[in-house]
């Protein structure tokens, strides 16, 4: 296999650039097993799912989520 060095990509367009760390990103999230989480992340999903169970309607559905984000572009 051919070593691709930085100085290789950065000859790519943006678009391609971008589309190269797409398809990058895929092949991580097909393997999610092999990522682990720290005690630190842990604690703080513990926390956060908690904090869900004992009151489900102070968080926003993710359509509400990503609208406000969109928004503020």
């Amino acid at each position: 296999m051919k070593q691709i060095k930085a100085s290789d990509i950065l000859t790519l367009s943006l678009a391609e650039r971008i589309q190269l760390v797409e398809e990058i990103w895929d092949t991580i999230a097909n393997e999610p097993e092999g990522i682990e989480l720290t005690e630190e992340e842990k604690k703080i999903i513990d926390k956060r799912l908690e904090s869900y169970y004992k009151n489900p309607e102070t968080g926003s559905p993710w359509k509400d989520v990503y609208k406000r984000i969109v928004a503020k572009r």
